[in-house]
């Protein structure tokens, strides 16, 4: 039987407006030292988007979290962020920001798959 292992995950938001304080969850990006695992799942839901702020424009959005998935693989075009170390590269992605790209706080777990568990959270988070 497959051991459980401890993962750290956080939920990509968008913020349209950050003195409102109102978001749209768009992402969830997962940690497990364990099984030096880190990814990134995320989409743009354009329609709800729009219905939250008009004239937020979704391409800057989408290079946005294309820049996030970028570092968390550790792509070395991503700028000097993503040749960090994969904790130092997670802990600089969930940091609190006032942008309009943030993340919640980052929340504990047990898995046995990473992968799989970023599906479901995706799927029940973002979806």
């Amino acid at each position: 039987m497959p051991g459980k292992y401890l993962f750290e995950y956080a939920i990509i938001r968008i913020v349209p407006r950050v003195e409102r304080e109102e978001f749209l969850n768009a992402g969830v990006i997962l940690y497990c030292k364990q099984l030096k695992y880190m990814n990134v799942l995320y989409a743009i839901n354009r329609e709800r988007l729009n219905a939250l702020c008009g004239t937020l424009d979704c391409n800057e959005i989408e290079d946005h979290l294309r820049s996030f998935a970028q570092i968390c693989k550790g792509d070395k075009d991503a700028g000097p962020i993503a040749v960090l170390d994969m904790p130092s590269r997670f802990r600089w992605l969930t940091a609190t920001r006032s942008t309009v790209v943030q993340s919640s706080k980052v929340h504990p777990g047990f898995c046995t798959d990473p992968e799989e568990t970023l599906k479901k959270l995706f799927e029940q988070l973002v979806l």
